[in-house]
């Protein structure tokens, strides 16, 4: 199976055009089961959806319901778009310390693969608001039933994310190259954490056009199993995505 996260920048390009289609047209090309996305609501209230559900759902991608205010398209500005084949079996939208308003996506999916829990958020800018949200995910996750489980989204840290291992017990971070600003990466936001009981396959980012052009972030994607063993190593792989076989 393959998993995406995507900073859509609320769809307005480094042209400071807002054009949702070019934002679906990177996410397609992704080619993704699972897409976790960033950035995906405008952001004063009522924070109306700044990518269209009726585009979303005509492109064959199901938006997962968080119990966001009407018109938004996720909670906090994280949304999760599935295959059709992927059922939801149960979601949640959790809430964030922090100086500013910030907020995670929860969501228990069954697939072909067996059932999995993915997590999307966009952390704060300041280091310390950052490993208070992601200590407020653990103390979520500790309160559920165990599942194979995958972080992904814009964790908003510039040095090596071995910073917010303490705040994240029982995941490895995937080594995603840099992915911001867009044009020339210098930084690696984006990424994605996992349980043992999830291999991460192949990684890497989509740098086809239009993706330098339509966010300020660069899309990841990575193809992962599911299984009862433990994982002996995570290999590497930095270009644009291949189909699914």
């Amino acid at each position: 199976m393959r998993i995406a996260s995507y900073n859509l920048q609320k769809c307005v390009g480094i042209d400071m055009q807002r054009r949702p289609a070019r934002s679906m047209v990177v996410i397609r090309a992704l080619r993704a089961d699972i897409v976790v996305l960033q950035e995906a609501d405008k952001r004063l209230p009522p924070r109306p959806t700044a990518l269209p559900r009726d585009l979303v759902e005509k492109k064959g991608l199901v938006p997962v319901d968080f119990g966001q205010p009407r018109g938004s398209l996720g909670w906090h500005g994280n949304a999760m778009l599935l295959r059709p084949s992927i059922q939801v079996i149960e979601a949640q939208g959790l809430d964030l310390p922090g100086l500013e308003p910030r907020g995670a996506i929860r969501a228990d999916l069954d697939t072909e693969e067996g059932p999995i829990r993915v997590i999307g958020l966009h952390l704060g800018l300041l280091r310390r608001y950052r490993l208070m949200q992601l200590n407020a995910v653990s103390r979520v996750l500790r309160r559920l039933p165990p599942l194979p489980t995958i972080i992904a989204g814009d964790f908003n840290e510039w040095g090596p994310k071995t910073a917010l291992d303490a705040a994240t017990p029982g995941f490895d971070f995937v080594p995603t190259g840099h992915t911001f600003p867009a044009p020339r990466p210098i930084a690696a936001l984006d990424g994605f954490a996992h349980t043992d009981k999830v291999i991460a396959k192949n990684h890497g980012i989509l740098t086809r056009i239009p993706a330098q052009a339509a966010s300020d972030h660069l899309p990841i994607w990575m193809d992962f199993d599911i299984t009862d063993e433990t994982p002996s190593q995570t290999s590497r792989q930095t270009d644009t995505p291949k189909a699914n076989a």
